[in-house]
């Protein structure tokens, strides 16, 4: 410090503050949010502060001083963080026989209150899928009142349209030979499962949707009562998720079959929620993505809360995000091979 001018000191200071919340952001990913519910929502800074800390080292790597120490140990220490913002390991679609495919996407209802002021978004994100074609297809916030034709899918199972809950649906081209309903009380949200027969053989697909904080990620500014009620919101809302996540877990637990468990979780990848529902299966993007990942309309920094988590029995051969402007959210699409 010593070494130093008045406005580098202060650079330093406000770099030795960033540090500070790095390391207890990534401490948040082993605390649960009905312990510390507040200081939960640290994690959804982790993307800022890893951005942060980077422009720290590369400020102190030009005005060649020691301190970008400090930034390049928080990013050490945070290497997995880091490799999960932004992937280097895109591969291509298989040609293999014995693959098929699994997207997810949140529809925000097939834009039924004109959220996005552009004509005729139902029948675009029909002819999307329509031209990807996934073999098995999980949508959340679905509406099946939209009435959109997804006939080349033979099989189909969806959440009751009369249980006051957020529609959710898996289309599949092989057949469900069985289904089922994870409840989450007191919440629109919930969460749905289907078992697959794929050739000789069956694997259980679940879609889920977690709680949502309600957020509008267009908000420009927001007073200090205003940030008080947000943050407060953002707390209950990860307990709730937690819970939820603990009851699907206990379900994936008992599972017969090989599971894939798809969805949109509200929540990031440095989440404690995530760490619950990933447990011991594989983050299909972690293997296969190329780039930030993004698949939530944010527009101060690229935000993934979409998932898709593979038993480690599968192989996963490729992983793919979108940028089509449909809804709030960007559907994700992976292929696996059974014969891993």
């Amino acid at each position: 410090m010593k070494n130093l001018n008045f406005l580098d000191k202060v650079v330093f200071l406000i770099n030795s503050v960033v540090a500070l919340l790095s390391l207890l952001s990534y401490g948040i990913y082993y605390v649960p949010p009905k312990t510390f519910s507040l200081i939960s929502v640290l994690s959804l800074s982790v993307p800022l502060l890893i951005i942060l800390n980077i422009i720290f080292v590369v400020f102190w790597l030009l005005k060649l001083k020691k301190q970008l120490i400090l930034s390049l140990l928080i990013l050490a220490v945070g290497y997995n963080y880091v490799a999960s913002f932004y992937k280097f390991s895109s591969q291509e679609s298989s040609n293999l026989e014995d693959t098929f495919t699994l997207m997810s996407y949140n529809v925000r209802l097939f834009n039924l209150y004109d959220w996005i002021k552009e004509d005729s978004i139902p029948s675009k994100i029909q002819n999307f899928i329509t031209e990807e074609a996934p073999s098995i297809l999980c949508f959340q916030e679905y509406d099946s009142s939209a009435g959109l034709d997804f006939r080349s899918y033979d099989y189909k199972h969806q959440t009751n349209t009369s249980n006051n809950k957020s529609e959710l649906a898996i289309f599949s081209t092989y057949k469900i030979l069985n289904s089922g309903f994870i409840n989450f009380s007191n919440s629109a949200n919930s969460a749905i499962y289907a078992d697959v027969l794929i050739k000789s053989d069956t694997i259980r697909v679940y879609n889920v949707h977690l709680q949502s904080s309600g957020i509008n990620p267009n908000v420009e500014s927001l007073d200090k009562e205003q940030s008080n009620r947000l943050l407060k919101r953002l707390g209950i809302t990860f307990k709730a998720q937690q819970l939820q996540a603990e009851l699907v877990v206990d379900h994936v637990a008992k599972s017969p079959h090989k599971v894939l468990m798809s969805g949109d979780f509200n929540n990031t990848v440095y989440s404690y929620v995530y760490r619950v529902l990933k447990g011991d299966l594989v983050d299909a993007f972690d293997v296969s993505g190329n780039g930030f990942g993004r698949t939530f309309n944010f527009r101060y920094f690229p935000v993934r809360i979409d998932f898709i988590l593979a038993d480690e029995r599968f192989k996963v051969e490729s992983f793919q995000n979108y940028s089509v402007p449909y809804s709030d959210h960007y559907p994700i699409l992976s292929q696996f091979s059974l014969d891993k």
